[in-house]
């Protein structure tokens, strides 16, 4: 529910802040709601800014909301939240300093009980900011979609055709939507739509998402990968992943189609404890467990041309033989006709620790880098990083194992964060960031700490500051 923007060496320039400050003025329930789950992503092509935030509560009902959409063919067309939109370009909204509070008590005024106000009916949201410039503190184009389910856990994706975000209806339902909004539109500050898919019977999907400059083939589709297995029907194990392919047409909605879904053989897997809101990974000197979100593919799936070929990778946790848990990776070649072949798999656990909520990351040779939260019965939960050159043996993340954040102290309550995060570093495609939590020693709260790695092979033409894997 906070956003801030740091400089690369860690100097604060805005924030923290609430999420939604960066729709004060637009209106609407992006302006009005403050959530959590809000993603940004940095659209190299463009050299601009992307922020998705969800709303999770119905706002009022209004006369063009949608009805309810269910699993079929075609796409719909979600409709705007705000009239006129984007409007103008509006800079970030600068919070006042606070007010020092009034010595005088507040008068308590007594009267009958109000009747309790039912719930609201109208629709959910999804709020999209651009930035309109590369600069994160110049204005940014505003934009709200309306939404009839619950639009959970959003993971966008930066792709030439649009930027897409599949969410899911709810922990409690088997059902996901793939959604996909006008990039080129929004990048301009024009008016621009959102056209959704829904998905029944699958787990959370992952659009693929673009790193470096190199383009895939021009109106090459975007690829979705979902692990397999479902936890609420209690199948825990899988030996596949299923792949879809997400075509857009922005002139003809009606020849929008996803395609899929593909069965990839992959080794045996079985969900980290039994996959997520479980009592899990071991704390240090207390009896709380905490999650590890062990039934889904984490963020990212990446997407990279490489110039000779084309590479996606993906990553998630599984159980392992020494009862904890490891960081499963795969790597697929996409081929001409956008198949894709499994060229690596591994399963990164040395030791009896866990390693989980893993974020994959390919920089500019091929090497992949994978960030993850570490813990275990004597090692409070932080922050770790792992790597392989692109020429190592398939399969082994043979990088020596390096830390970000060592955690100092146990958390209380069960849910962990939704996820870790990789990047990497437009300046010289080499440079990997990694975000990720942990909690401080006496603190109330987690905190989250940010840094950098980099490749031996990638170092002498590197620039700015970090750790370098080795």
């Amino acid at each position: 529910t906070r956003m801030a923007i740091f400089t690369k060496e860690g100097r604060p320039l805005y924030g923290p802040v609430p999420t939604n400050n960066v729709f004060r003025g637009f209106g609407g329930a992006c302006e009005a709601m403050n959530n959590g789950d809000a993603v940004v992503r940095y659209d190299q092509l463009a050299d601009r800014w992307l922020l998705v935030m969800p709303t999770f509560t119905r706002a009022p009902a209004r006369d063009d909301q949608p009805a309810v959409w269910t699993a079929r063919a075609e796409a719909y067309i979600s409709p705007i939240g705000r009239p006129n939109q984007p409007g103008p370009a509006a800079p970030l909204f600068i919070p006042p300093r606070p007010a020092v509070p009034s010595a005088s008590p507040t008068p308590v005024v007594s009267g009958p009980a109000a009747s309790p106000t039912p719930p609201p009916t109208g629709p959910y949201s999804m709020c999209y900011a651009v930035s309109a410039t590369s600069d994160p503190l110049g204005p940014w184009y505003r934009y709200e979609f309306l939404r009839p389910l619950f639009p959970d856990y959003p993971r966008p994706a930066v792709w030439p055709d649009g930027y897409y975000v599949p969410t899911s209806t709810g922990d409690e339902v088997i059902q996901k939507h793939a959604c996909v909004a006008d990039r080129s539109r929004m990048l301009r500050g024009e008016p621009a739509s959102e056209q959704c898919v829904i998905i029944d019977g699958v787990n959370f999907l992952n659009n693929a998402d673009l790193d470096g400059t190199r383009l895939p083939p021009k109106g090459a589709p975007n690829v979705m990968l979902a692990a397999g297995g479902t936890q609420l029907r209690n199948e825990l194990s899988s030996d596949a992943l299923f792949a879809w392919s997400f075509h857009v047409d922005w002139n003809d909605p009606a020849k929008t189609r996803v395609d899929g879904p593909t069965r990839l053989a992959v080794a045996p897997y079985h969900y980290l404890c039994g996959g997520q809101l479980t009592h899990c990974v071991p704390q240090p000197g207390s009896e709380r467990r905490i999650d590890a979100q062990g039934d889904k593919l984490m963020a990212r799936v990446v997407y990279r041309n490489l110039g000779d070929r084309e590479a996606l990778v993906a990553a998630h946790s599984v159980n392992t033989s020494a009862g904890a848990g490891g960081v499963r990776f795969y790597e697929f070649d996409v081929r001409r006709d956008r198949s894709l072949h499994l060229r690596q798999q591994g399963t990164y656990a040395p030791d009896a620790s866990f390693r989980w909520m893993p974020s994959p990351v390919l920089d500019r040779d091929g090497n992949l880098g994978i960030g993850y939260s570490f813990g275990s019965a004597s090692a409070f939960p932080g922050q770790r990083f792992a790597g392989r050159r692109a020429s190592d043996p398939p399969g082994q993340l043979t990088l020596r194992e390096a830390v970000l954040v060592d955690g100092e102290a146990a958390q209380s309550p069960m849910r962990w964060e939704d996820y870790t995060q990789t990047a990497v570093d437009p300046v010289d495609d080499c440079t990997l960031w990694y975000v990720g939590d942990y909690v401080k020693k006496d603190a109330a709260s987690y905190s989250t700490r940010i840094g950098a790695f980099r490749f031996p092979s990638c170092v002498r033409r590197a620039s700015g500051s970090g750790t370098t894997a080795r």
